[in-house]
């Protein structure tokens, strides 16, 4: 019998991936993370940056989620090391044990940041990466180790997912939703007329589950939402929803950015530089490869998501 084997599994994508796990009748679910997950499963403590002892089997199905991200507390210096030490060392101690224990089929999350500044648009999956960022370096680095196990017979599917959002997750979010509560003006980083893909959890999971049933293929996925629309007609449509009286108030985007990058150099970051560099840019991933491959359509708008993520935040706020 298959185990459902995954890392950072007490986190936001990893909760929803158990959910689903669930309501599929899937009991044999074992999360591996340095945290306790809510939900009553198996659990196995597990730092990627120390020594992996958990023990996998042959039939095992390894689900890699853990990451140190943007929205934890990031360090002033020595930040590549930082990134590298759970995303890109600890994705090669997690390969290596695993495949050494006979496991042969994983799922990666990744992330778009790869790809960096966008060449061309849609963005698909043979895009060059050429990330700008310690994330996303971090990320391009790992997903070089998995090609590397995928030539040792390691089944290793890849998905490159756009801003994951949904109820629990604010993250940058949380500083607009503010603004959007209190009716105040929200300033946008340019115009707002450039398209700004999302994914929701749930579409994220929903492509991990459909990557198992299709036996693990050893390509690289984008996961986005289908027709994106512009930032401000996003921002202006979420002040509808909630009857708020904010207004998008469009700025000189280089001028904005260039004062984000001087604010970072003192250590006050407001966004980090993987975020803000491409904030007025028209950034949307292709995701015709897994619609294809996976027979996957994302179920979720951006409009959808962000709202829903908007409400959880108000109903987390009245709760405390």
């Amino acid at each position: 019998m298959s185990r459902y084997v995954i890392t950072g599994g007490s986190g936001f994508l990893g909760t929803e991936l158990i959910k689903q796990l669930q309501y599929r009748g899937e009991q044999s679910i074992i999360v591996l993370d340095i945290v306790k997950p809510k939900e009553k499963i198996a659990f196995h403590h597990t730092d990627l940056a120390s020594t992996i002892d958990f023990i996998f089997t042959e039939d095992d199905i390894l689900i890699h989620l853990a990451a140190r991200q943007y929205h934890e507390k990031i360090p002033c210096k020595n930040r590549q090391a930082f990134f590298e030490d759970v995303n890109t060392v600890g994705t090669e101690k997690l390969l290596e044990k695993s495949f050494h224990d006979g496991c042969r089929n994983m799922l990666f999350f990744s992330t778009d940041m790869v790809y960096g500044k966008p060449q061309y648009l849609p963005i698909k999956e043979d895009h060059p990466l050429l990330p700008f960022g310690y994330y996303g370096k971090s990320k391009k680095l790992a997903e070089d180790i998995c090609r590397k196990y995928r030539t040792r017979g390691y089944n290793i599917t890849i998905f490159r997912p756009r801003l994951i959002i949904g109820k629990g997750r604010l993250g940058i979010l949380k500083k607009l939703f503010t603004l959007i509560q209190h009716n105040l003006p929200v300033p946008m980083i340019g115009a707002g007329q450039n398209c700004y893909q999302m994914i929701s959890v749930h579409d994220c999971a929903r492509a991990a589950l459909l990557a198992v049933e299709h036996g693990f293929p050893n390509k690289e996925y984008n996961l986005g939402s289908a027709n994106p629309p512009t930032v401000k007609a996003l921002l202006s449509e979420l002040a509808r929803q909630v009857n708020s009286h904010s207004m998008m108030i469009p700025t000189n985007g280089p001028i904005i950015k260039g004062c984000l990058g001087l604010i970072g150099k003192i250590g006050l970051e407001i966004m980090y530089k993987e975020q803000y560099m491409i904030a007025d840019e028209n950034y949307i991933l292709d995701i015709s490869q897994a619609e294809q491959d996976l027979r996957w359509t994302p179920h979720d708008s951006d409009e959808s998501m962000i709202t829903e993520a908007y409400r959880s935040a108000m109903f987390l706020d009245s709760e405390q």
